[in-house]
């Protein structure tokens, strides 16, 4: 395995000469090419270098063909899903998606500290819309893997006000529900006004009920997943947790971009752009926040972690934490796609 990693350190500076959101779309790009076509999924299996007959698990009620994901905000829009499938993760999320299309905040607005091996990014929940994904993924799916999970993450329109933000997510999920897996309800971006807000435990709760009953409308219920803030204090993430256990949530997923700056090494005009950092740096973090959440819910909620993974050590750290399933981003990034391969095969030694 140790050689895919050597290979793409080799062919990241180049990359890294360009725009980040530009190398983002053409990575995205060339993964949807790779997964329609033969030969260019065998590629991307061969650069993956995921065990072909995975390590299935059942969590929230949901068979995983392995543990290992990508975490929503690489593939918005659920254009690579098949790419995904052919490198052999065990789900995808997809989004965040809104009920309409947005085109998120100016560029730039996505940048690279290579000292930390972390992004700041301050997309805004650019988007095709919830239509436009739920087609896409209802597309995709006659040509995926029967045990392929695809997850869709919601969120609210950045001009919609606040008292209308149940309206937006129950409007997301009435696309949605009908093609996901599971959903998740994304409360916890820093780059939507307000968003965070939602935290608060009884609009949570009042939030998660309105999408059960939606889901119960449309005959079409899902697992609901909470999306926090790695930002959250013990005390605000032990309320929401609790709050969690009362509402009808499947699971929690720890964490999202941080706006701590601490500690960083790379150049301060970079550090202090506004927007979530994500990467290496969340690491600890997340560590210390799956180990609160799980001592604090023991097996009531399915916890996935997203964030800080680089290798397949961090991988294992965040499961011996209390993690089920753990989700790669910025690490794909850094150490390319043969990190899904490494954090697969280590995961399978880890015992629950």
């Amino acid at each position: 395995m140790a050689w895919r990693s050597a290979l793409y350190r080799l062919v990241r500076p180049v990359l890294f000469r360009f725009e980040p959101e530009r190398i983002h779309g053409l990575t995205l790009d060339a993964l949807h090419l790779a997964g329609i076509n033969p030969a260019g999924r065998a590629v991307a299996s061969f650069l993956g270098g995921a065990p072909r007959d995975g390590d299935p698990v059942e969590i929230a009620g949901i068979r995983f063909r392995t543990r290992v994901g990508v975490a929503a905000g690489f593939d918005k829009d659920g254009v690579a899903l098949r790419g995904w499938a052919a490198l052999g993760l065990g789900f995808a999320e997809v989004g965040t998606v809104t009920p309409l299309p947005q085109g998120g905040n100016r560029r730039p607005r996505l940048f690279r500290l290579p000292a930390d091996q972390a992004l700041i990014n301050r997309m805004g929940f650019n988007n095709a819309g919830a239509a436009a994904v739920a087609r896409n993924v209802m597309l995709a799916r006659r040509h995926l893997p029967p045990d392929f999970v695809v997850g869709i993450n919601l969120g609210r329109g950045r001009h919609t006000p606040d008292e209308r933000a149940i309206d937006d997510y129950c409007a997301a999920h009435r696309l949605s529900a009908p093609v996901a897996d599971y959903l998740v309800i994304n409360v916890s971006s820093p780059n939507t006004p307000g968003l965070r807000d939602l935290q608060d435990p009884a609009r949570l709760q009042d939030l998660l009920h309105a999408l059960a009953g939606e889901g119960d409308r449309l005959r079409c219920r899902r697992p609901l997943f909470v999306k926090l803030a790695p930002d959250l204090p013990r005390a605000a993430l032990d309320a929401a947790l609790d709050a969690l256990t009362h509402a009808p949530a499947a699971g929690v997923i720890l964490a999202n971009s941080s706006l701590e700056r601490r500690g960083l090494h790379s150049d301060r005009n970079i550090a202090s752009e506004q927007g979530g950092l994500s990467g290496a740096p969340l690491l600890p973090r997340v560590a210390q926040l799956i180990g609160q959440a799980r001592e604090r819910v023991g097996g009531g909620l399915a916890i996935m972690a997203s964030g800080g993974i680089h290798s397949a050590e961090d991988a294992v750290r965040l499961r011996e934490a209390g993690a089920d399933l753990v989700q790669l981003w910025t690490g794909l990034v850094y150490r390319g796609p043969g990190l899904v391969g490494e954090t697969t095969r280590a995961l399978r030694s880890v015992s629950a």
